[in-house]
């Protein structure tokens, strides 16, 4: 395999602009993990005029694909967990070049897993499952049972992606498998919506309870990154919070979670005259402990 591929990368090794060269092979009764393609070749380069460029390629009766990658997508697929394969890939592949060690470094953050990317993943993954739960929970109270079924679902999974996270490791394709050994309880109510012989109403019932309890217990850990930035300054407008670079991130759900944090008196009120008699700007504050 090498032999016939190594042409495909090997040109490429020679340019500084190419950081590194992984391959990653089919696995046996698992050929979603390389997209159904016997090999997969991934090139990490500084620059490109596309962040992802894909080729395909048959060799005997073997398929391959060739993906050249920029290190400001990889870095910020890494960041956001937001394209899994790639993160696999890079966690899993073969080194077949790497220029000053770059794959190796980025490797050895993904098994470290700095407290300032996990902070900010964990703020992306809670405020998904605040959205998702609340929005299931509207859903069963007006009796749309199969939509807040769709949501529940969701709610779990950003849940055990966050509990992943909280105990320092990148969540992987196999979340749950992840999740089963690290937090049972979870893993446990995700069995109970797929497998329960209760009626779904009552199922969900009980789940709206003991995931609206395991929320609870993360709020301070799950939202620590925004209650960090709040704390920057007396009182911030919405629109001062979407223009901060880090909150960027998950600024599509900072509105829901808002509100959850003013619910929950983590975040309080300002209001702010206005021009008109009775209308006030609305500001943010972390509440004074």
């Amino acid at each position: 395999m090498d032999d016939i591929l190594r042409p495909l990368y090997q040109e490429r090794t020679s340019q500084q602009n190419t950081m590194g060269v992984i391959v990653i092979e089919k696995k046996e009764n698992e050929a979603s993990f390389t997209e159904s393609f016997d090999v997969i070749l991934l090139i990490i380069v500084k620059e490109a005029e596309s962040p992802v460029f894909i080729k395909q390629y048959i060799y005997g009766d073997k398929k391959a694909a060739l993906y050249t990658v920029t290190e400001a997508q990889l870095e910020e697929w890494l960041l956001l967990g937001n394209n899994r394969k790639f993160i696999e890939w890079l966690y899993h592949g073969k080194v077949l070049f790497d220029r000053n060690e770059y794959v190796f470094h980025m490797k050895q953050e993904m098994r470290e897993f700095p407290f300032f990317g996990r902070k900010i993943k964990m703020a992306i993954e809670f405020s998904k499952l605040i959205r998702r739960w609340t929005y299931g929970r509207d859903f069963f109270k007006n009796g749309h049972y199969l939509d807040a079924y769709n949501h529940v679902m969701h709610s779990l999974h950003h849940l055990a992606r966050l509990a992943v996270i909280e105990n320092g490791f990148y969540p992987e394709v196999t979340v749950w498998l992840q999740v089963k050994q690290m937090e049972p309880e979870i893993y446990k109510l995700y069995e109970e919506l797929l497998t329960s012989d209760e009626e779904l109403e009552k199922r969900l019932e009980l789940l709206f309870i003991a995931i609206d309890f395991l929320i609870h217990s993360r709020t301070e850990n799950g939202a620590d990154h925004l209650l960090s930035i709040l704390k920057e300054k007396e009182a911030w407008s919405f629109q001062e919070l979407l223009n901060h670079p880090e909150i960027n991130y998950y600024a599509v759900d900072l509105s829901v979670l808002l509100e959850y944090l003013v619910g929950k008196s983590f975040v309080e009120e300002q209001q702010v005259q206005t021009k008109g008699q009775g209308i006030y700007h609305r500001y943010y504050r972390v509440t004074n402990e």
